[in-house]
């Protein structure tokens, strides 16, 4: 364990144990970090489907990040799934009053099997009060098109680098948009720091095991790698190389149902 070093994620638990909170806390583990959560929502689902969705009360939220805050030593955070205005307003008030600690925001809108999480009200409250907080946010192709308000572009790198430079515009943080829901040979992520455009490749893998809770993992990862000291292109590099070996390396655990491999499976 890595001495005084504490993530802490802000996001849904995943009954399945492939994404949200649980898959958060792996990641945190790979890396020799203390992992702290404030769960919230509850989701029943697995690799196939998300079956009901449970927010918890804004002031339950706000307790948990207050236990949190108040005694650990929290050198970066991601937030992820979040239900209801309410709940993120709370979030945000709590955050905004920490500006040392690193600060990953995945905007989660739509899981893997294609299930929307979160309602209108709560993605208008994600961009006012969340992202104008992030040290770097993190969507996804169809999730950034949404942030920015623009229909579907053809999903290459330079559609994607366009949208980091607009939700930059916007929102005043760097961005990190995902390409994995792609085609092509390579899946290729896109940052935009506020000055320049950096590409992060690497060879998409046919056929994997499982893909669930890639996008919650590379956020922890990337929460992690801040909190560890790196600069945010090497984190960024060395999160997607924890993803990719997750994803290589996954396995199943059920008739058709894959999990992600942590460093120590």
């Amino acid at each position: 364990m890595t001495a005084g070093k504490c993530c802490l994620t802000v996001a849904g638990s995943d009954s399945g144990g492939n994404a949200g909170i649980q898959a958060d806390l792996r990641v945190f583990g790979d890396y020799g970090l203390h992992g702290c959560t404030a769960i919230a929502a509850l989701t029943a689902q697995n690799p196939f489907g998300v079956y009901a969705v449970h927010p918890l009360p804004a002031e339950f939220v706000a307790a948990e990040l207050d236990a949190v805050l108040g005694a650990y030593s929290v050198a970066a955070l991601k937030t992820g799934m979040m239900a209801g205005p309410d709940s993120i307003a709370a979030v945000a008030e709590r955050l905004a009053a920490r500006p040392e600690i690193a600060k990953v925001i995945d905007p989660v809108m739509i899981a893997t099997s294609g299930a929307r999480l979160v309602d209108g009200d709560s993605v208008e409250a994600v961009k006012r009060l969340l992202l104008p907080l992030a040290t770097v946010a993190t969507p996804n192709i169809p999730e950034a098109e949404a942030l920015c308000s623009v229909a579907a572009g053809d999903g290459s790198p330079a559609w994607a680098a366009e949208l980091a430079r607009r939700m930059h515009g916007t929102y005043g943080c760097c961005v990190l948009v995902k390409g994995g829901h792609g085609d092509g040979e390579l899946a290729v992520d896109v940052l935009f720091d506020g000055k320049g455009i950096s590409e992060f490749s690497a060879q998409r893998i046919a056929n994997p095991v499982s893909t669930h809770g890639t996008g919650c993992s590379l956020s922890a990862a990337l929460a992690a790698e801040l909190a560890l000291g790196a600069g945010l292109a090497d984190a960024v590099a060395g999160a997607k190389k924890y993803v990719f070996d997750a994803i290589s390396r996954s396995y199943y655990v059920g008739d058709g149902c894959g999990v992600l491999a942590s460093r120590r499976a």
